[in-house]
């Protein structure tokens, strides 16, 4: 099981999880979104020694048969391509319909044919809703409170059904909040660094009572490689999270501290969800990940966090990776 297809690899985590396979001298065949500018996305900005090791496919997951051109002589396949901005999903549900559902069906039905190995589907700890009881293990209820997460509630369970009705090996791996370098300014942790990077001493968020479990990008990228290495998750939905929740106010103090910076928050109208579709509260159980797949994150608790903030700091405020951010736009 050494070549691998990895969809969604010119994104944020699945850049980082890209280089790591290589580093572990997997094969990598990168599937990255098609676009006019022939760009790979962050796999552009990989160490030219690993960049080039990468067989890169360039498509579109909604297209059936890319996929199955791109899946051609793999082993295992690890599906991380999706659209995930909640706010953007509000605004076109349709397309995360087709991109989420439609584009994860296409991997699973290649996957039945070409007698893949191995299917690693990632989720999201958006699909749980506000918790019901923490720390949140794998059989709290799903709740689609936005049409993102109800996208992936079906996504997960299309994966599922495919490991039940036909044999295919999937594992669910469901990742919490993750951050660290290249993450899009969407998510909460860029978008509060790059305000105060650019001067900003009056922090713009929406509610900053909701709390996260934050796991930093490489623990996120170990569980998805312990995930592959083992066939004890086949069939299984698996957590991968700090097991530690913060709210987001004390996130954004806690990156003032770190940037020795005193700011203000303010709450952006045009930044809150809609009042239901707040996820309030989010705390990960890692203990199955821990039994089943050996896995549990090197950077935990609010040291952990701690430490992966400052190292997500020092990328972000490099003047080179900070001007590819609008700082003082609200990113959609």
């Amino acid at each position: 099981m050494r070549k691998i297809l990895l969809t969604g690899a010119g994104g944020f985590i699945g850049s980082h999880l890209a280089e790591e396979l290589i580093r572990r001298n997997f094969d990598v065949r990168a599937f990255v979104h098609y676009n006019a500018l022939g760009s790979y996305g962050w796999l552009d900005a990989s160490p030219a020694d690993i960049r080039k090791q990468f067989d890169v496919f360039a498509g579109d997951i909604r297209d059936p048969n890319g996929v199955r051109t791109a899946m051609k002589g793999c082993d295992a396949v690890l599906h991380l391509a999706a659209l995930i901005a909640i706010p953007y999903s509000y605004h076109s549900p349709d397309t995360y319909i087709e991109t989420n559902i439609r584009g994860t069906l296409n991997v699973l039905q290649a996957a039945r044919d070409f007698d893949i190995s191995h299917v690693i589907h990632t989720s999201t700890s958006e699909v749980y809703g506000t918790a019901q009881f923490v720390p949140i293990t794998e059989d709290h209820m799903l709740q689609g409170q936005s049409p993102y997460s109800a996208s992936k509630i079906g996504a997960d369970q299309l994966a599922l059904s495919f490991e039940r009705s036909f044999g295919t090996p999937v594992t669910v791996v469901r990742p919490f909040n993750t951050y660290g370098p290249r993450q899009s300014a969407r998510a909460v942790i860029p978008t509060i660094i790059t305000q105060i990077a650019a001067g900003e001493r009056t922090i713009k968020l929406g509610s900053i009572h909701p709390t996260r479990d934050f796991n930093f990008v490489t623990d996120t990228v170990g569980g998805f490689i312990a995930a592959l290495e083992t066939k004890a998750g086949v069939g299984e939905v698996i957590n991968i999270g700090n097991g530690f929740e913060i709210s987001i106010g004390d996130t954004a103090r806690l990156i003032a501290e770190l940037m020795d910076a005193k700011v203000e928050i303010e709450q952006d109208a045009v930044r809150l969800r809609p009042e239901r579709s707040e996820v309030d509260r989010l705390w990960a159980s890692n203990a199955k990940a821990q039994k089943l797949l050996g896995w549990s994150p090197r950077l935990a608790g609010i040291e952990g966090v701690r430490k992966g903030l400052e190292q997500t700091i020092s990328w972000f405020t490099k003047k080179e990776n900070l001007s590819r951010y609008r700082a003082n736009a609200y990113n959609l």
